[in-house]
């Protein structure tokens, strides 16, 4: 009678089966260590984040994430990338002002965001790390870039923005004050900073490439 009571409480309460942990698998599985990996840099950094930390968090094996990616930095960039929002690109109603601020809107809503403070922790681990830069950047694009060159494209088109602007720097500009003002002075950022950023900065950028540089 013992035995078979100390069997029944193995298996629950109810007499069935003791209850088991489903294995995660393909999309499920990727997006659990995906949260892991961003919850992991937004409580601890990129520094003590290892692959066992993720592991255990997405509760999966360590070989199941070498399995997939080389080491924390190639699971790093791929969780972030992944878990980005996609920067829309406005439509072209021929007000250059507009769009900026569309667009700049978007990252600042974005940084914002759990994901968001996740990359701020990681900007500013890189910020604290040179080595770590040099490494992580031959993998990671900026996405906000190509929506900004778009929009300045259009704008050389109608004639409001010499070519010469057309560059990754300039249309970097408004994305790292954005993440500057977020790493510095945190989230929620005022749409005032946007604003100012798109008006007291880009605009006279763009116009001072009216005449191309001698």
């Amino acid at each position: 009678m013992l035995d078979n009571d100390a069997s029944a409480r193995r298996r629950g309460t109810g007499g069935g089966p003791a209850p088991t942990r489903r294995r995660k698998r393909g999309d499920e599985l990727r997006a659990a260590i995906h949260t892991a990996v961003l919850d992991e840099l937004r409580e601890r950094g990129f520094a003590a984040l290892t692959m066992d930390s993720v592991a255990a968090r997405a509760h999966t094996g360590k070989a199941t994430l070498y399995r997939y990616w080389p080491s924390k930095i190639e699971l790093v960039v791929d969780a972030v990338e992944s878990s980005m929002s996609q920067i829309d690109i406005p439509d072209d109603d021929g007000d250059l002002r507009g769009q900026l601020l569309e667009v700049l809107r978007q990252v600042a809503s974005d940084l914002d965001s759990p994901t968001g403070v996740a990359v701020r922790h990681l900007i500013a681990e890189l910020v604290r790390t040179p080595e770590l830069t040099q490494a992580i950047r031959p993998h990671m694009d900026d996405p906000v870039i190509p929506p900004i060159l778009e929009v300045l494209r259009r704008a050389a088109v109608r004639g409001d923005v010499h070519v010469t602007a057309l560059t990754p720097r300039v249309a970097g500009v408004g994305p790292y004050m954005l993440r500057t003002h977020a790493i510095i002075s945190g989230t929620p950022i005022a749409d005032s900073v946007v604003v100012e950023i798109v008006d007291l900065v880009l605009l006279p950028l763009l116009r001072g490439y009216a005449v191309p540089p001698s």
